[in-house]
């Protein structure tokens, strides 16, 4: 048998040594993760007025520490994260109750818990959490038992339950990116497009309702989405100065670290969810569209790792972290312009926060996983069986 020949049936077998898998890791899609967070330690010197204290230093250390995480999930055998998905995502499911009775309050919400070394936020954790119990579950079912309705209970009660749990936080914005994570793993698993739109449809409907349980500031958001100037200086001051920022970059932008609207402070949470704004005062369109690019590279890699992998598990695994990685950005994004409501989502890579950036690199190590084992041979298993 040829060396090759040899390689590969290892691959399938899965019993590559530490080194061989090593080798198999892409490092180009890790070179790609180390220069968006460039950007990101760049934008939170500056916004500190020049200093590496007291965000770009810890953001730092955090991505050293996060790339030894991603290399570590990377040579994991796949099966035994396959085979422990359930149990982390309960962890996590009940380290989302535990916030709700004992979580630190910051900014009016109560979304932490105190670790001592870092404050964790578990409904960060929670979308990777609920993308590998997903891909668990519908590895071990067939097309035609996704075509029941009963097949899907399950499951839906996975998303349901840490969706009311971060939306008692309160944390619309990560309540709504674990729901759109989870409906594209349904789709992609084969769930047949009428029952989307069957659940679509009774949202919109379910709307007047839904609108009575979100709290006055939630209300207020919305309100001030579709008219800024009705509370220029209250509720609508944020988005206003965000897009005031985001118009005066131009084509090149103002300089780094010139930022006027950023650094006389006018500009909110330039750290976290509106550093993009800062990014494209500094650096203009170029570089906000520079930026854009990154990530749809890095989107480019984990749908070719997805595509790649020959069991379901991977597939969906690689393919729901990427779609999830999108609606990180887009919503950000989209939130700084003015597209839609103020929530708090933060920039991946970007943005200041040590559990957002420790989830991120996780999933990239999940995604570095799926590509390390995508030759692994994974026996189709029922539903919940072998908890």
């Amino acid at each position: 048998m040829s060396d090759i020949g040899f390689l590969t049936a290892r691959l399938r077998r899965g019993n590559m040594s530490a080194v061989e898998k090593l080798c198999q890791i892409s490092w180009s899609f890790v070179m790609w993760l180390c220069v968006i967070a460039t950007f990101g330690f760049a934008m939170l010197y500056s916004a500190a007025y020049g200093n590496w204290d007291p965000w770009a230093l810890p953001q730092m250390v955090r991505f050293v520490v996060g790339l030894g995480l991603l290399i570590a999930i990377a040579l994991i055998d796949i099966r035994i994260i396959m085979r422990y998905a359930y149990a982390f995502y309960f962890v996590i499911l009940v380290l989302l109750a535990v916030v709700d009775i004992r979580g630190v309050i910051g900014g009016g919400a109560q979304r932490w818990i105190d670790l001592g070394v870092i404050n964790l936020q578990p409904s960060e954790m929670m979308k990777a959490a609920i993308v590998l119990a997903l891909a668990r579950y519908f590895q071990g079912i067939s097309l035609d038992d996704i075509g029941n309705p009963l097949a899907l209970l399950a499951p839906l009660l996975m998303v349901l339950a840490p969706f009311v749990l971060v939306l008692l936080q309160p944390d619309l914005g990560t309540a709504g990116v674990i729901v759109m994570g989870a409906t594209v793993m349904f789709f992609l698993a084969g769930v047949r497009v009428w029952k989307f739109v069957t659940i679509g449809v009774a949202s919109i409907a379910a709307i007047p309702i839904a609108w009575s349980f979100l709290r006055e500031y939630q209300q207020n958001r919305v309100l001030t989405f579709l008219n800024p100037e009705r509370d220029s200086l209250g509720a609508g001051y944020h988005i206003l100065q965000s897009k005031i920022a985001l118009g005066s970059g131009g084509l090149f932008g103002k300089g780094f670290m010139q930022g006027t609207q950023s650094h006389l402070n006018f500009l909110p949470e330039r750290q976290t969810d509106f550093i993009f704004t800062m990014l494209a005062e500094e650096l203009g369109l170029v570089g906000a569209l520079t930026l854009l690019s990154l990530y749809v590279i890095v989107m480019i890699y984990g749908f070719a790792i997805a595509f790649r992998a020959r069991h379901q598990f991977g597939r969906l695994v690689a393919a729901g972290i990427t779609s999830t990685l999108f609606f990180y950005f887009f919503i950000n994004m989209a939130m700084v312009m003015g597209l839609i409501p103020v929530v708090g989502v933060p920039l991946p890579l970007i943005s200041y926060g040590g559990t957002a950036l420790l989830n991120l690199m996780l999933c990239a190590g999940l995604m570095m996983n799926v590509w390390v084992h995508r030759d692994v041979q994974i026996a189709q298993r029922g539903g919940f069986s072998d908890l």
